[in-house]
């Protein structure tokens, strides 16, 4: 396996990959830039088909939490890790026990939050080996509610409100009622996110690989259940994915019938060039990195402190950002992926060129 001609590979600073034959632990942690701060981002836990596989997904979602924290304007760098093996069956205390002593040998330069396949009560048992986890503390939430510190909450509101703004401005409508959205992943994220929506008047029609999380969707929120092979090209207004990424693929962007794409998933993309397909044929794409920064605003202001009005305000630029990204598209011609990585850029190098311009002033002054 090449690590360092990995399409994937972008200058990544650290790649860690960790085994513990007595628990069954096969893990990588993988920080792609500290220049705006630690590295923070979620330890996922999948059963990966392939190593490589795993490699692949990790290596993309570190960076994309260094344009998250960027576009978000977090001092925060990027960074993730993954857990080869299923939540479900494989899971066990030791084993997310010697996960924490793999992060704690890493010095602080990675933090770890929750993930899909992990939880709250799992970051705890992993830091009872380091201090370098986030998202576990009883604190009052963003919407002054009791939290255990799970971002999901966060993450699905985010998703919301920008979904609200894809959606105004691609259909201009400012109200969602009788708005038609299809959700593939009915997990934490999704299903708050179908709440919220329900709430707001939208119908639902969801698809998720666990019958019991697709069953509560339709129990509670009378949703309409949909099948693998069809949510993402039902005939609605909306497809939400909020599962797993690479979803929007050669395959997959021709057979949407959807006028736009808005969901919490990360890496939606393929490739890159799956953006300009997406606006060849019209569809409007909230780019997931700016679209569900919620969960790390919300754990990112939790380290501080700050109090939740702070941070659900925070959480609500995300369709200030949005709206930015599609005007800046609108204007150029060039696909909204594109804007958000380049004003994410934008606001990494002015922030690392204010440190550098702090840090020589302190030079001087020494």
């Amino acid at each position: 396996m090449n690590v360092f001609s990995h399409p994937e590979f972008d200058n990544h600073e650290h790649l860690s990959f960790f085994c513990d034959p007595e628990t069954g632990l096969k893990a990588i942690v993988a920080i792609h830039n500290t220049s705006r701060g630690p590295a923070l981002g979620g330890c996922r836990m999948f059963p990966y088909a392939s190593d490589e596989e795993a490699v692949w997904d990790v290596l993309r979602l570190s960076k994309g939490m260094t344009y998250k924290s960027a576009l978000a304007n977090l001092d925060l760098g990027g960074g993730k890790s993954v857990i080869i093996g299923d939540p479900r069956k494989e899971k066990t205390e030791a084993l997310l026990e010697a996960m924490g002593r793999h992060l704690e040998s890493l010095g602080g330069q990675y933090i770890a939050a929750e993930d899909s396949g992990t939880s709250v009560p799992d970051l705890k048992i992993m830091g009872r080996h380091t201090r370098h986890v986030a998202g576990i503390s009883q604190h009052i939430g963003f919407d002054g509610k009791p939290s255990n510190g799970d971002p999901s909450p966060a993450t699905a509101y985010g998703t919301f409100i920008g979904l609200k703004a894809a959606v105004s401005h691609k259909l201009g409508r400012s109200d969602l009622n009788g708005l038609k959205v299809a959700i593939q992943g009915i997990g934490n994220v999704g299903f708050r996110l179908a709440r919220h929506l329900k709430e707001a008047g939208a119908e639902l029609w969801v698809y998720d690989i666990h019958a019991d999380n697709m069953q509560r969707a339709i129990d509670e929120l009378g949703a309409k259940p949909a099948s693998a092979e069809d949510i993402l090209f039902l005939p609605v207004d909306v497809i939400a994915p909020c599962a797993m990424g690479a979803v929007l693929n050669d395959e997959s962007i021709p057979q949407i019938k959807a006028p736009v794409v808005a969901g919490a998933a990360n890496n939606l993309l393929e490739r890159p060039d799956h953006d300009q397909a997406l606006m060849d044929r019209g569809i409007l794409y909230a780019p997931d990195f700016a679209i569900n920064a919620g969960g790390i605003i919300d754990v990112s202001y939790e380290r501080t402190g700050a109090p939740p009005e702070k941070v659900r305000a925070h959480v609500d630029t995300i369709g200030d950002t949005l709206n930015e990204i599609f005007t800046r598209s609108d204007r150029s011609g060039r696909p909204t992926g594109a804007i958000a990585n380049e004003l994410a850029e934008e606001r990494f190098h002015k922030h690392t060129a204010r440190v550098d311009a702090m840090q020589e002033r302190m030079a001087h002054a020494g």
